[in-house]
Parts: structure tokens; C-alpha cells; sequence
């Protein structure tokens, strides 16, 4: 379970969601679509990075219990 390869795999796949997270909540910013009324500051901006990043850790260490060297739900 907790493998090389598994952590390799978690910390892409961590760091994308991460980057994924934190450029939608930025895409929401009035000063960019309009979206929400009010501008959207860094510490949310890293709040949201943060909390995929987290989620995503969690999602592989539930897909590790398959028994499996990776950190994905499919084999």
C-alpha cells in the first residue's frame, strides 16, 4: 500500500487537483468572468488549492485498500 509508486502517484495526482482547484475558484474572481460580486483574495484562492489537495490524499488512500501498489481505484 504504501509504496514508492503510491506516493509518486498521490502527489501527482494531489498537486493537479491542487493546481485545478485553486485556478476555478481564481476563474470566479469579479476581476476575471464576473461570476461573483465581490473579488476573490489569495487566502481563499489557497484555501480551495488546499482543501483538493487534501481531498485527493484521502480518495488514494481509500483507493489503496484494493490491495493495490497504485493510487488509482482501477487496476
Amino acid at each position: 500500500m504504501f509504496t514508492k509508486k503510491f506516493w509518486k502517484d498521490t502527489l501527482e495526482r494531489s498537486i493537479s487537483t491542487a493546481a485545478q482547484s485553486a485556478l476555478v475558484v481564481a476563474g470566479l474572481s469579479e476581476d476575471v468572468l464576473g461570476v461573483i460580486p465581490v473579488a476573490i483574495d489569495l487566502k481563499t484562492v489557497l484555501y480551495a488549492a488546499l482543501i483538493g489537495f487534501g481531498a485527493t490524499v484521502l480518495k488514494c488512500l481509500a483507493a489503496s485498500l484494493n490491495k493495490s501498489e497504485s493510487a488509482s481505484f482501477l487496476k
